[in-house]
């Protein structure tokens, strides 16, 4: 794959899909948007580009996109980046993508490419390249692990701009003691800085959903380690925290500590009120209280 120059980019810009091409494209294919996958395909023209315009990309970026579906944001976003790999779990789109880039953006075919994946079982070696933004409108059944999977796997990723469920986009961006505050906030916080980016209208889908939609911002920081094994800790202590939220970390966290007074033990070492609740932490609390699980 090979990044598209500058002059290509602008001399032709790709064509953008409409309501008549998406539906055109679905009956050619015998495609009907399915639940399973979450397929809810983006027709509105601003729309995608707005989204491109939010994920701020350029043609320094090596885009990674999830679930391209019919190719609307694709179009848009080999408008503006360097190149785009996406990754598509339905063979019959997957095998489709190709053509449409090559109808409605010529110039920037070579800076394409598609490969039929769960987005959930990829890791950066399965890529053809280093992707350094992701954007996505990710399947909202499974939004939240395949975002967190990526940035857990790619560490070439710098920022990641996804859209998702409008109250999936509330929760990843709540802040420590808000009422959605919970385990998706602190894990997205482990890899940067998170912010709502916006809303998308239920309208500028095919078939529309029964939720608005919303946009999420990830820009990647490097306070925490990328060590796997380190991340795991640090997620352990969030996921026990959470499991039982009502009760006090001294109690909620006895499991993962081995006993109530281990875990008062640990969180005294860590600075944290053994009496307070796991959504009144922010990820350094986290990380400084499985730092205290280390030999």
């Amino acid at each position: 794959m090979h990044g598209a120059n500058g002059s290509a980019l602008s001399a032709q810009p790709p064509r953008l899909l409409g309501p008549a091409q998406i539906r055109g494209l679905a009956a050619e294919l015998g495609v009907r948007p399915t639940k399973t996958l979450g397929q809810n395909f983006v027709h509105d023209a601003n729309t995608v580009r707005r989204i491109v315009a939010t994920a701020g990309v350029d043609e320094s970026d090596r885009v990674l996109e999830v679930g391209p579906g019919l190719g609307s944001l694709t179009l848009a976003l080999l408008g503006a980046a360097g190149s785009v790999e996406a990754v598509e779990i339905d063979p019959v789109l997957a095998a489709r993508l190709p053509e449409t880039i090559a109808e409605y953006a010529p110039a920037q075919q070579d800076s394409f490419d598609v490969i039929t994946a769960d987005a959930l079982r990829i890791s950066a070696s399965d890529l053809s390249g280093e992707p350094t933004a992701l954007v996505a409108n990710l399947p909202y059944n499974v939004a939240v692990p395949v975002l967190l999977h990526l940035m857990s796997e790619v560490d070439s990723l710098r920022t990641a701009l996804v859209m998702v469920q409008a109250e999936v986009a509330d929760r990843l961006a709540a802040e420590p003691g808000s009422r959605v505050y919970g385990i998706p906030s602190v894990k997205a916080r482990y890899f940067g800085r998170v912010s709502r980016a916006g809303a998308v209208g239920r309208n500028v889908f095919w078939p529309e959903p029964k939720v608005e939609s919303g946009l999420v911002r990830i820009d990647r920081t490097d306070d925490y380690p990328r060590d796997a094994q380190e991340r795991r800790r640090v997620f352990e202590v969030i996921d026990a925290a959470f499991a039982q939220r009502r009760k006090t970390l001294r109690a909620a966290l006895a499991g993962w500590a081995g006993s109530p007074v281990e875990a008062e033990r640990r969180l005294r070492a860590a600075g944290i009120d053994p009496s307070a609740r796991g959504e009144r932490l922010g990820i350094a609390d986290y990380v400084a209280l499985a730092q205290t699980a280390l030999p």
